[in-house]
């Protein structure tokens, strides 16, 4: 019970800090900015996700993703990093111009068969980051080689 009772006392504490203002009178949480504050939403991704659909295995399917630089610097992607081996994410590591637009270019070669969705992360402007998602469905050919085919034999014998 003393557990509960501090527990209790110790959330109460920190919801009356949180709610407290400053000495500007304003309510100062986190999703407030200064106005002085850097702008950080400088890429703009015109689509996040892309389904491939069904791919068969090991085939390599591609995607090319679009990005914009919203501000009025260049702007660098520092990294872009896929969450598995399977996916290869390929940008140019020069700096895209103010408004341009610039292409991440992801590769997706699955070696199981099944769903998938994977994510690539994009690392900006210091520690800002933004998610890509591929997903899809991996399908396994049949193995060994195509049915004979009846009419082709069949030429084949006639000397056609």
């Amino acid at each position: 019970m003393k557990q509960l009772l501090i527990l209790l006392s110790f959330s109460f504490i920190g919801f009356a800090a949180g709610a407290q203002t400053s000495n500007d009178g304003h309510n100062h949480d986190a999703t407030t900015t200064p106005a002085n504050a850097v702008k950080s939403d400088v890429l703009k991704l015109i689509q996040t996700e892309h389904n491939f659909g069904k791919v068969p295995q090991g085939k390599p399917v591609y995607f090319n993703f679009e990005v914009v630089n919203t501000s009025q610097e260049p702007l660098k992607l520092e990294n872009v990093q896929a969450s598995c081996g399977c996916t290869t994410p390929e940008w140019s590591h020069e700096a895209i111009a103010p408004g341009a637009t610039s292409i991440i270019k992801v590769g997706f070669n699955a070696a199981a068969t099944g769903p998938f969705d994977k994510f690539i992360t994009i690392t900006y402007a210091g520690a800002n980051m933004k998610q890509l998602r591929i997903s899809g469905e991996v399908w396994k050919a049949p193995e060994g080689s195509a049915p004979v085919n009846a009419s082709v034999d069949f030429l084949k014998k006639q000397n056609l």
